[in-house]
């Protein structure tokens, strides 16, 4: 009973967070995935089991860190919605018929189940249509640089020509690896005098 109140409270919670922080939300977009929840239903204590899907650790970083995660994160949702849309019923001309009746009359052409599944599979659909236009509008570059990193995945280490490339190119990766903290604390150091400078402009001294 105490860890049923527990996750209740936990659920009125989330959704009060949902509600302040969602001003990039769209209220389409947040009703739908609550309309997919009722689909995809799981007990409260699973839901709130303290092991999220995805870990909200790198968002505390660097705001490099956090970009290239949620690329990461919004090419992983693209592929779990497409996974989902193909475990739905393969729509059936019945199916195309139905959704052209009304509301009442498809729920009833096969128990409701034909009217329940087109309309989930319209909801991931515009749900999927929402996560690749945010990618593609604002984490294109993190996109580009995730699939270079899965390319270095598939580098054939048992290639000799390969060892040997990667051997002779290895002196100047260390390089621009070993200088690139370098060359971001001189751009923050740069950054701090320009704010610096403009506060003085605004504030001088007496």
């Amino acid at each position: 009973m105490v860890a049923t109140v527990r996750a209740v409270v936990c659920l009125s919670l989330w959704l009060s967070v949902c509600q302040v922080r969602g001003s990039h939300i769209p209220q389409e977009m947040n009703k739908t995935i609550q309309n997919l929840l009722q689909h995809y239903k799981i007990p409260l204590r699973e839901r709130f089991n303290g092991k999220p899907v995805f870990s909200r650790e790198p968002l505390a970083g660097k705001m490099e860190v956090k970009r290239m995660f949620m690329g990461g994160v919004l090419e992983t949702y693209e592929k779990l919605i497409s996974h989902m849309l193909n475990q739905l019923p393969t729509p059936t001309p019945q199916t195309a018929e139905s959704n052209n009746l009304p509301a009442s009359a498809a729920g009833t052409a096969s128990g409701g189940e034909v009217g329940a599944d087109v309309d989930v599979r319209k909801d991931l659909s515009y749900i999927l249509n929402m996560v690749k236009e945010l990618k593609k509008n604002r984490y294109l570059e993190q996109e580009k640089i995730l699939q270079e990193l899965k390319a270095l995945k598939h580098i054939q280490m048992d290639n000799l020509v390969v060892q040997s490339k990667a051997l002779w190119e290895l002196p100047w990766l260390y390089e621009e690896a070993s200088s690139l903290n370098d060359t971001m604390n001189t751009e923050r150091r740069r950054r701090r005098r320009r704010r610096q400078a403009r506060k003085a402009k605004i504030h001088p001294k007496a």
